[in-house]
């Protein structure tokens, strides 16, 4: 395999594990924020440092530099791929800004030690493709959120329960698919457990409300930090779509489109401005897996091994294009909407969306980060998820006329109106006396402009953008069309037997 020309992976690994140890020792809140900050931007650089190194490689994959992991378990553990190379700097540059954004009333709810080792095993996970590695670090993820809920003297048993089915779930679903290794197509009750477990993980309905509790229990940032990378996505595309048979990824694009609506539905009627974001994250993020449910497997129209009908793999091409841009519009948009109430809730409180509020004479920078990271979200013109968003409807029409194309475009508007009544109601409709200043302070200005100024630049210019995610797209229907054209059929597994009986 192509080798990185710098060990970029293992120090994004590294620096923060690193850091977390070394942060978590700290008494002094304001230098363990400082420390934080310099080891976040450290892992920044270096996951950019790996994206980039990838891009001047032209490979489908690319290997550690001197990677010893690789020669102790005799397989690559960490890699860098058309899917995970954007991911990788994205989920970093998240963790950078929430750490940038915490400002000095927070730092002492705020644990950056726990924070930095979540980013640890974020970072491998979207630099692993071992099904089974994979697997721990998913499980080593849900531990950093549970102590800080205990820390806190939260209630846990939500959280408890629901992480501790999707670790179960996928422990179960792989032992399955690893017991019917070599077939061309796997059962549906092999693969069932994981599509459960990525049901659970993304907060798919009904297992949502982990997901709400979350934003309720924790601290705002420790919630966006769970939830906006979108690690349940990644186990999809990981975990499932390279095995998994039509009829498990067209339900899974169903009950997605279910949540997408009725998530929506959710953040349109939201009294308190935590659980609106809550559910408009899960109506959007939900929008992801749909794309899934576009993909049309080789199996059973096979003329030419390996071959997808004329037609279907341009329809499954457009459709995880589609979902692979809106991943990354989404994460980065609604990341910056969930610092802009962040640093709202740092000035008021807890934001309740039942009267209106009257803040934008105070912080107007904030409500115009409001509007254009919310509007960004759900796909407005002139930003980079608008691109997302119309390729992913033009995948799901072409795949599904008259249902899910049309829910899709539903669901984006309800958001719509959901972000521009949330609007109105915190920033317009009364005049709010304070008598200490309100105004968005350097550290927050530069976390949600230096946001707001990559979504424009992704809606100016978003070919570069689209390339990449088509050509992952294709990639991931290549690694697809390759297993089950490398695998036996089950004719051939009979006659085989067969012939070994008669023998």
């Amino acid at each position: 395999m192509t080798e990185l020309h710098f060990p970029w992976l293992g120090l994004a690994i590294l620096i923060p594990f690193v850091g977390s140890a070394l942060v978590g020792r700290l008494r002094d809140a304001d230098r363990g924020r400082n420390w934080s900050l310099v080891f976040c931007g450290a892992t920044l650089v270096c996951a950019t440092g790996a994206w980039l190194d990838f891009a001047l490689l032209e490979v489908p994959e690319a290997d550690e530099r001197g990677n010893v992991l690789s020669g102790l378990f005799g397989t690559d553990l960490l890699v860098v791929d058309q899917l995970s190379a954007p991911l990788l700097p994205m989920t970093a540059l998240i963790y950078a800004l929430t750490a940038i954004a915490t400002v000095r009333t927070k730092v002492r709810r705020f644990s950056f030690g726990w924070t930095l080792a979540s980013e640890a095993i974020a970072m491998a996970t979207f630099s692993c493709k071992h099904p089974w590695v994979l697997i721990v670090l998913l499980a080593a993820g849900v531990i950093p959120p549970h102590l800080e809920l205990r820390a806190r003297g939260k209630p846990t048993r939500v959280h408890v329960l629901h992480m501790t089915a999707f670790v179960v779930l996928l422990v179960l679903g792989q032992v399955l698919v690893d017991r019917e290794a070599g077939q061309r197509s796997h059962s549906f009750w092999a693969v069932a457990p994981l599509l459960g477990a990525v049901l659970v993980r993304s907060g798919i309905v009904p297992f949502h409300c982990w997901m709400a509790d979350m934003f309720e229990h924790a601290t705002f940032g420790t919630a966006l930090l769970r939830v906006t990378p979108m690690v349940g996505a990644y186990a999809a595309f990981r975990l499932l779509l390279p095995i998994a048979p039509d009829e498990v990824l067209h339900v899974l694009g169903w009950i997605s489109l279910v949540t997408a609506a009725y998530a929506s539905g959710m953040a349109l009627v939201q009294r308190e401005a935590r659980r609106f974001f809550c559910y408009l994250f899960l109506s959007q993020s939900a929008l992801v897996l749909v794309g899934l449910g576009t993909v049309v497997s080789p199996e059973g129209h096979l003329d030419v091994p390996g071959m997808i009908p004329p037609g279907a793999a341009e329809i499954s091409a457009i459709g995880l294009t589609g979902a692979l841009c809106v991943w990354l519009s989404v994460g980065l948009a609604l990341t910056g909407l969930g610092l802009t109430l962040r640093a709202l809730e740092a000035r008021r409180g807890r934001l309740s969306m039942v009267e209106f509020q009257g803040l934008y004479e105070h912080t107007p920078n904030l409500a115009m980060c409001f509007a254009l990271t919310g509007l960004a979200s759900v796909g407005f013109p002139g930003t980079f998820g608008f691109v997302g968003t119309e390729i992913l409807i033009d995948g799901a029409v072409e795949a599904f006329p008259y249902d899910i194309g049309i829910a899709v475009v539903i669901a984006a508007a309800i958001n719509g109106i959901a972000i521009v009544q949330a609007y109105f109601r915190i920033f317009t409709g009364t005049r709010y006396a304070s008598s200490v200043s309100l105004l968005i302070r350097a550290r927050e200005r530069y976390a949600v402009l230096g946001l707001a100024a990559l979504i424009l630049l992704g809606g100016l210019n978003p070919q570069p953008g689209v390339a990449s995610r088509f050509a992952a797209a294709e990639e991931l229907l290549r690694q697809r069309a390759a297993l089950a054209a490398d695998a036996p059929s089950h004719a051939d597994r009979h006659a085989s037997r067969d012939a070994s009986d008669n023998r």
